[in-house]
């Protein structure tokens, strides 16, 4: 039975927490082989000049962030028999994973032509992803209100996410270790990844679906309140304090979290003179570590609270990401230490920011009446991809200007000059280290609190009791 609108729903079954937690499987896969595996095989299997390579990174960020807030306010005002998110998922779903697949087809050798096919197929498959992936996340709010469960929600969502990361690791290493043409190794890549993407969407949308269309249908009993034009919402979006540090935050983290990954293998396998082999590993051990802490951090949260818990695990990260800059080639087991650090800070980057997230929609509903999930979640999203789409790009610039040599399929690995190696290391070190100090400064101004949430949930229940009484 449908709680009526001024009750309390019932707690998450396990069933949904565990459905909605497989809708992330697709879009976490895909995006872990691309930051693991995409800018090496441009520049040492397609053979793309860093420059090129880092231009195409860059120009697919930056027309996903320009998707985000268009495609998050549209699912916002979306009307249909199937509520404001699921048309979006299932419509999207499938150019999303033909275009992954693309992605690792060698279509010429003429570096122009390559750069252009990659930078267009890169654009319709970052648009498919905004399409399923923002109405995908922007479900939480209606999954749960309580402030402790979506921390829950979300640690059930991240295993997932980052259980997926490792699997696309694993597949990696296991077509590599398979097939020995190189070129074809990352077509089967695509081919997997794609097929990752459209069969958990199914699962998603059939386990979340009656939790979903309980609270649309409350939400459809309640007034609607006057539209608010783009302007204005922009500006009351932005004018939310906590949800400026929360972004802040997720930002920091996400950025040194994706560099780091986006260099680990040239820092692998340039810098510390060892196989891609250990490379796998090492990436395994970060995102192992961080999968199995995801729960440990749930269960702190709820004791200490969501900002306490990032202080901790992102000092940890803060020690280890400076660390990997004084590593000396031998020293692998000091190698291996780091990265399992690494990941107990990795854990609450993926976790806490998403669960502070709703908190902050339900303090702009009770400032302006509105529900405005898919403009948050658009923007948060949106400006994590411009960062991103930046960092990857001076650090393509930064190896080119370095003199990186790059290689082709089926070639040896080319001896790196100093400078290159000095890039590789401030990247995956010192600059890591100064984003992470950044988002740490945002955690402590953070101003929503267990009570403070508590508060808002009390007058907004007040408002919606004098709404139906009206």
């Amino acid at each position: 039975m449908d709680a009526s609108p001024n009750q309390p729903a019932a707690p998450l079954s396990l069933w949904t927490k565990l459905a909605y937690g497989v809708g992330g499987v697709g879009s976490s896969a895909t995006g872990s082989m691309l930051v693991f595996f995409f800018l090496y095989f441009l520049t040492d299997v397609a053979g793309l000049s860093a420059a090129l390579a880092g231009s195409v990174l860059m120009l697919g960020q930056v027309s996903d962030a320009i998707s985000d807030p268009i495609i998050g306010m549209l699912s916002d005002r979306t009307q249909s028999r199937w509520g404001r998110r699921y048309p979006w998922i299932a419509l999207g779903v499938f150019p999303f994973g033909l275009a992954f697949a693309l992605l690792w087809v060698i279509p010429s050798t003429n570096p122009w032509v390559m750069f252009a096919y990659y930078t267009i197929v890169g654009i319709i498959y970052k648009t498919a992803l905004t399409a399923v992936y923002l109405p995908y996340v922007a479900l939480t709010p209606d999954l749960t209100r309580d402030y402790n469960d979506r921390t829950r929600l979300n640690s059930v969502r991240f295993a997932f996410s980052i259980g997926s990361s490792i699997l696309a690791i694993v597949l990696g290493a296991l077509i590599f270790r398979i097939v020995e043409d190189v070129a074809a190794r990352y077509v089967i890549l695509g081919i997997a990844g794609a097929v990752l993407c459209i069969l958990p969407a199914a699962v998603c949308i059939r386990g979340t679906y009656p939790r979903v269309m309980a609270s649309e249908r409350q939400r459809q009993t309640r007034p609607t309140p006057p539209r608010i034009p783009l302007l204005t919402q922009l500006k009351l979006v932005f004018s939310n304090r906590p949800f400026v540090l929360v972004m802040v935050i997720y930002l920091c983290a996400w950025l040194a979290a994706q560099l780091t990954a986006a260099v680990m293998q040239y820092f692998v396998v340039s810098w510390m003179q060892l196989p891609a082999t250990t490379f796998t590993l090492l990436a395994i051990a970060v995102q192992g570590t961080a999968l199995s802490m995801l729960f440990v951090w749930s269960w702190v949260s709820q004791r200490v609270g969501k900002r306490i818990v990032f202080f901790i695990g992102c000092g940890i990260w803060v020690v280890a990401q400076a660390g990997f800059f004084f590593l000396q080639p031998g020293q692998v087991g000091l190698m291996f230490v780091l990265g399992i650090m690494a990941g107990f800070g990795v854990s609450t980057a993926y976790l806490v920011p998403w669960s502070m997230l709703p908190d902050v929609i339900e303090l702009d509903e009770l400032k302006t009446g509105q529900r405005r999930e898919g403009a948050f979640y658009a923007f948060m999203v949106m400006l994590q991809k411009v960062g991103l789409a930046a960092g990857l790009f001076v650090v393509g610039q930064a190896l080119d200007w370095a003199g990186y040599m790059e290689t082709v399929a089926g070639e040896p690995a080319v001896a790196q000059p100093e400078a290159a190696l000095l890039v590789i290391r401030l990247a995956i070190g010192p600059v890591s280290t100064l984003i992470l100090c950044v988002g740490l400064v945002a955690a402590y101004f953070y101003p929503i609190s267990r009570e403070v949430h508590a508060e808002i949930l009390l007058k907004l229940q007040a408002r919606r009791e004098g709404e139906g009484a009206a």
